[in-house]
């Protein structure tokens, strides 16, 4: 006789990965970003000079690591990235003022120029996507974001 009784069977669930968090991150974002990224490429950015110049704009200069973790790019690429938007005259490597061996990357009034309208673009853009949660689901989603990015980002 077997000592352990039949598994009941498993009801019919949707298949995991539909609940899986990084899937589902990974979706929302390319559903919620890809009408804007489409504005920015019609301006003559790419989707990560975007990303790199309103960092940039928005954070005060920075690291080049930094600015990469930010941008969700690896540190090779936005490299080649800021040699030729130096050389466009967009963007400034400057040394740290605390620390020699540190580079920082600071927009350029160029720099700016070029993504100021995108901004207020990319602000109307997040109220409509955030509209229909309302703001009280919209602030305890970014909540719950910005707490997933500071338990598991490199530490400052």
């Amino acid at each position: 006789a077997d000592a352990c009784p039949a598994s009941p069977p498993m009801p019919e669930t949707e298949p995991f990965v539909d609940h899986y968090l990084p899937a589902l991150l990974g979706q929302a974002w390319h559903l919620v970003s890809s009408e804007f990224h489409a504005v920015v490429e019609s301006q003559g950015l790419s989707v990560l000079e975007w990303r790199v110049l309103s960092t940039l704009v928005g954070n005060g200069p920075m690291p080049i690591s930094r600015l990469a973790q930010k941008t969700v790019s690896k540190q090779p690429t936005v490299t080649r990235l800021l040699d030729r938007m130096e050389a466009q005259g967009h963007v400034q490597r400057v040394p740290d003022a605390t620390d020699g061996r540190v580079t920082r990357v600071r927009v350029t009034r160029s720099g700016r120029k070029l993504v100021s309208g995108l901004l207020a673009q990319a602000e109307l853009h997040e109220k409509m996507v955030l509209a229909s949660l309302g703001a009280r689901k919209s602030e305890a989603l970014k909540a719950a974001l910005h707490e997933l990015i500071d338990r598991y980002g490199p530490a400052d």
